[in-house]
């Protein structure tokens, strides 16, 4: 029974740090990745369309984004949506493509962006501590209604203890990871 609890606790807990990948992802280091544009909607005919499903994405150098609409309408919405965005890059249309730029990062733009990451990272550990709690009342519900022993529900708690601590921990060494990613020349 406590197992059942656990096992949904820990695919919650999975799931934030998915979430949190993708997250960390949208940040942008010292080269171009598609993740970075992930999070923008162009005006697509009066609809909010995000950019992935507006065109496809390449990276011929380090620093630069080929941004290539399939549909040669939305090229112009698509350069002012990355215009607008807190991408700080200045795109060029050539007519059928869009080049993006992406300029040096400064050291302090890279302190500002770890101290971005940072709040990303206690946001996930937040909630997999949320999940951990949700599950913790109910195996205390259990135990209260007389559905498990008070052994079965130390076990549970200590269990849930341990997933809740790997978990977090793995949070922790995206962090590491991305950070070592910004901090680096």
């Amino acid at each position: 029974m406590t197992a059942d609890i656990i096992k949904g606790a820990e695919k919650k807990m999975e799931g934030t740090i998915a979430f949190a990948r993708e997250d960390f992802a949208t940040v942008r280091t010292g080269r171009a990745n598609p993740a970075m544009f992930n999070k923008i909607e162009a005006d697509y005919y009066g609809t909010p369309t995000p950019l992935q499903q507006l065109a496809s994405f390449s990276s011929p150098e380090p620093r630069t984004m080929l941004i290539t609409p399939y549909d040669k309408g939305a090229l112009g919405a698509i350069e002012r949506a990355v215009r607008d965005s807190d991408l700080g890059v200045n795109p060029a249309s050539d007519g059928t493509s869009i080049r993006c730029v992406l300029p040096e990062l400064t050291e302090e733009r890279r302190k500002e962006y770890t101290k971005i990451v940072r709040s990303k990272a206690e946001e996930a550990r937040v909630a997999i501590r949320g999940h951990r709690h949700h599950a913790l009342e109910a195996i205390k519900k259990k135990a209260k209604d007389k559905e498990i022993g008070e052994d079965e529900a130390k076990r549970a708690e200590k269990n849930l203890d341990a997933t809740t601590k790997k978990h977090v921990a793995q949070i922790d060494d995206l962090l590491k990871a991305k950070e070592k990613e910004l901090m680096s020349v």
